[in-house]
This record gives C-alpha cells, structure tokens and sequence, in this order.
C-alpha cells in the first residue's frame, strides 16, 4: 500500500476524472482543484468512500464572488481533510451568476446542511436537493445577497463625515 499524500491524491482523481480538472495548484502545501461543478458530487463521494484516501471530513464550504471573471462570476470552495492520513484538499467550483447552481453535498457530508444554507444566505448560489434550503441568518424578505461585491463599499451620499478626518 502507497503513502497517501499529495501525489497519491491528484493521481488517483486524475485516474477518474481528469477531463474535469481544469487547474491544480498547491499552495502552502495544500493541494487545490478546480473541477466542473457538474462532477462536484461524484468527486466528493469518490473521496469520500476511496479505502486510502478517507477525506471524511468536511471542514468547509464557502462561496466566493469575482465579478470580473465573465461566466465564473462565482464559486463554491470544499476544504476536506482525512484525518487517518492528516491530508487536506480544498475543492474550487467555479459558475455563472446567471445560473448559480451546483449539486448539494449534503447526502455525502451532513455537515454541508448549514454550511450550504450560510452560501446561499450571502451569495444566492442555491444548492440542488438540499433537504431544507433557505436562509439562515438574514431575513427571509431580503431580495439581494449581501456578499456579492455589487454595491459601494461606502455610501457616496452620506454627509455625516468629512473625509479630511480618514486622511483622504
């Protein structure tokens, strides 16, 4: 039997799924995919079930916005650990924000449930078949998702400072 490490890792998903990694990376020693978000669950199941690999742990899934990446305007990012073999693989999925779907993970990884409904809360990406998806910590009326970089960082109109006091 092989050491599980980085190089055990992306070769055994470059085995099964190299038409869909689009960019490998290792920062800090961290070993980052990209993949098509329509193979996100197969992927997750697949390391989630591998007898050597065991990335049974979910640490993370969080989105992130680039509002000037035209048709990757958003992604969703997995960060796994197994913790037989103490190895950690963050996952990166890239969308359209005319249709920000992907798969829910949450028949792999409970741990997903809230996680995912915190993504959709704050960056609208919705989550197919999610047992319960909708907002948990913003309101229910509010028609916009607050972590999407589409609006100032300050409001222009204020007139309550004077910015000779913020060294502008």
């Amino acid at each position: 039997m092989s050491e599980v490490n980085n190089a055990f890792l992306l070769n055994e998903l470059q085995d099964q799924f190299s038409a869909n990694i689009f960019s490998v990376e290792e920062p800090y020693g961290m070993l980052t995919i990209e993949i098509s978000k329509d193979i996100n669950l197969a992927l997750l199941t697949f390391l989630n079930k591998h007898p050597q690999i065991q990335m049974q742990f979910l640490t993370d899934v969080c989105g992130i916005h680039h509002p000037d990446l035209k048709g990757k305007e958003l992604a969703v990012v997995y960060h796994l650990h197994s913790l037989v073999n103490n190895l950690r693989l963050r996952v990166k999925c890239h969308m359209s924000i005319d249709a920000p779907q992907i798969n829910s993970i949450t028949s792999i990884y409970s741990a997903a449930n809230w996680q995912e409904r915190e993504t959709y809360d704050f960056f609208g990406i919705e989550f197919i078949g999610h047992p319960n998806l909708k907002r948990i910590l913003n309101v229910d009326e509010m028609d916009y998702f607050p972590m999407r970089k589409e609006f100032p960082l300050e409001d222009p109109t204020r007139t309550d400072k004077n910015d000779n006091y913020f060294g502008r």
